[in-house]
């Protein structure tokens, strides 16, 4: 039994291909470079200012939290902040005045991180000092911060743990600001004279 294998016609020489599925694609190379070019700029764009754009998100959360604050009962967290307060000042501050202190930390903090220059370091120390108090709950207001029986936290509780997410962005807001400080503190001949 023979087997008949049919060899492929090739175009003649010079003749383009008018295959219509090549054509196709061809029309959807040019958008998806200039696509990504688009997003090539976008991305350039994004890591020039990315410090500053940081910065201003989280300052403008502060800002609106801190606002919040002081108005009564707008605030979800503003019981458990006052709670949370009460029981490290030992209850010997009254609750209106924690309540207004925090609301003024958190937007003189805000307005510090949208700010920046000569307001960003303080605020940042500001911030942290803030965060080592919203971190304390998890320890002061165990009932309200964890599951019973259970190692999962409450809604309140997770209101808490993401701030993680802040806290690493203003970690790298302030290595960025602390270590332009001791750059720009260097001599520029310094490195020169470590050499000789």
């Amino acid at each position: 039994m023979r087997s008949h294998i049919a060899e492929p016609s090739l175009p003649p020489p010079g003749s383009a291909p008018a295959h219509p599925a090549h054509k196709a694609e061809f029309g959807r190379e040019r958008p998806t470079a200039a696509g990504a070019r688009a997003l090539r700029r976008l991305a350039d764009h994004v890591n020039t200012h990315a410090l500053a754009l940081l910065r201003l998100t989280v300052g403008i959360v502060f800002l609106g939290f801190g606002v919040l604050k002081l108005f009564p009962s707008a605030s979800p967290a503003e019981q458990m902040a006052v709670d949370a307060a009460t029981k490290m000042t030992l209850g010997l501050v009254p609750e209106t005045v924690l309540l207004l202190s925090l609301a003024a930390l958190e937007t003189a903090i805000g307005i510090g991180l949208i700010t920046g220059g000569r307001l960003l370091r303080p605020a940042l120390v500001a911030f942290f000092l803030h965060m080592g108090g919203v971190f304390s709950t998890l320890f002061l207001l165990p009932d309200a911060m964890w599951q019973p029986h259970s190692p999962a936290p409450t809604m309140e509780g997770q209101y808490v743990v993401k701030n993680v997410v802040l806290v690493a962005v203003c970690l790298v807001v302030a290595a960025d600001a602390w270590g332009s400080r001791s750059r720009s503190s260097r001599r520029p001949d310094g490195p020169d004279r470590e050499q000789r």
